[in-house]
């Protein structure tokens, strides 16, 4: 393989994916952002702050689980990385403490957010309650309606819960009203984005912010295995902010596969699907390039999936930079395949994944893997919030296995 680099440029690109396109009205955030984020999250006193509410407020470090009778299963040797376990239950806590550090340290009194499945919007919600910060969070009424125990832990956190009408009434529709917010806002806002999405620097902030996965899964694997390189890790993809923190410190480790599952809905060849590098091709969505799945004129294609955190038409700039480049292998994985992955984990180790989650669970069956190799899932989130979806779908998958 040809060395390549896989971090982001000063320009804000990874390869020809990323940058920053954006109305003239949002340039001063963006550039305050870009001018002061590497010193702010580099600063030893922010380091310290941010890792002391990881430890203690988050319960970091999530453990690294080896699921015994998944690996019988599928005949190698599976680890789990716990990120379930996080106060909140999913990875979105690593970035939202990150971000919510950073908005105060530049003086900001007031965050905005999007949200599809929920987790990234309670997330945001539980910091700005930690910090005593008015939080507003956009949400598609679509999602709104599947996600209802979220939707009641965001306003209980205090947060206001806006819905959004236009569109396909999910997380695309919510970012864009998120945006159109801070741009009417710019003085007092700071808009916490919740995947590796967005106008630089948010994919490579928020990478940094969830790297905190792979640094300790280096560690976990050391001590578990002797060695702190597995042979595969494998992550759900829609934006992508999962994937790239449990990919970030292999990234230049050829030997280590990564491996990512977006969301095929009801079947990539069907207009339901959400698996943006299957019907996607370059164009530029929420002020960055990347691959989105657009019609011949440029116009955005409703994406759909079961699962409203992978709901989404595009994918951050790191995963097409990695996927053009060969670096990473990223596969595919329906409705009903993430369902079938969920019940099985369920049924096989006691864990109930997030829809999102099961995805990644779902590329076990995609995948060839030898008996010695050491494969760790990223369970990025619980499945608490998709429990009325799993119930509906229960006689279709319980009774048969």
């Amino acid at each position: 393989m040809a060395a390549t680099n896989y971090n982001v440029n000063k320009k804000g690109y990874y390869g020809e994916f990323g940058g920053a396109f954006i109305p003239e009205m949002m340039y001063p955030n963006i550039k305050e952002l870009e001018t002061k984020y590497l010193d702010i999250i580099n600063d030893e006193g922010f380091q310290r702050e941010f890792k002391s509410l990881l430890k203690d407020y988050v319960g970091r470090p999530t453990p690294l689980y080896f699921a015994t009778r998944l690996s019988e299963h599928y005949h190698v040797k599976l680890y789990l990385k716990r990120e379930d376990l996080c106060h909140t239950g999913a990875h979105k806590i690593n970035n939202t403490i990150g971000q919510i550090l950073l908005a105060q340290r530049i003086g900001k009194k007031r965050i905005i957010a999007e949200t599809g499945a929920g987790q990234h919007g309670v997330a945001t919600a539980t910091v700005c309650a930690l910090m005593n910060i008015q939080c507003v969070v956009y949400m598609g009424d679509l999602d709104v309606q599947r996600q209802s125990p979220n939707v009641a832990r965001m306003r209980m956190l205090g947060a206001e819960v806006v819905p959004v009408h236009s569109g396909n009434k999910t997380l695309k529709d919510a970012t864009n009203e998120a945006m159109r917010d801070w741009i009417n806002n710019p003085e007092d806002t700071h808009y916490i984005i919740g995947s590796v999405v967005g106008p630089h620097p948010y994919p490579d902030m928020v990478t940094q912010f969830q790297s905190v996965i792979s640094a300790e899964m280096k560690t976990q694997l050391k001590e578990a295995t002797g060695h702190e390189n597995p042979t595969a890790i494998i992550a759900c993809v829609g934006g992508g902010s999962n994937a790239a923190g449990a990919f970030y410190h292999y990234l230049e480790n050829p030997d280590v596969q990564l491996i990512a599952v977006e969301a095929a809905g009801k079947g990539v060849n069907t207009p339901e699907t959400a698996a943006t590098l299957v019907a996607g091709k370059p164009g530029v969505l929420h002020a960055s390039r990347s691959m989105l799945m657009q019609t011949d004129d440029g116009q955005v294609i409703e994406p759909y999936s079961i699962s409203a955190g992978l709901d989404y038409p595009g994918i951050g700039p790191l995963h097409a930079h990695l996927h053009q480049s060969k670096r990473g292998k990223y596969i595919y994985a329906t409705d009903h395949e993430a369902l079938k992955a969920a019940y099985q984990l369920t049924k096989f180790e006691g864990i109930i994944p997030a829809l999102e989650t099961a995805h990644a669970l779902a590329g076990l069956d995609k995948i060839s893997f030898k008996q010695d190799d050491v494969v760790v899932v990223n369970l990025s989130g619980r499945g608490d919030k998709d429990l009325q979806a799993y119930i509906d779908n229960l006689e279709n998958y319980v009774d048969n296995e």
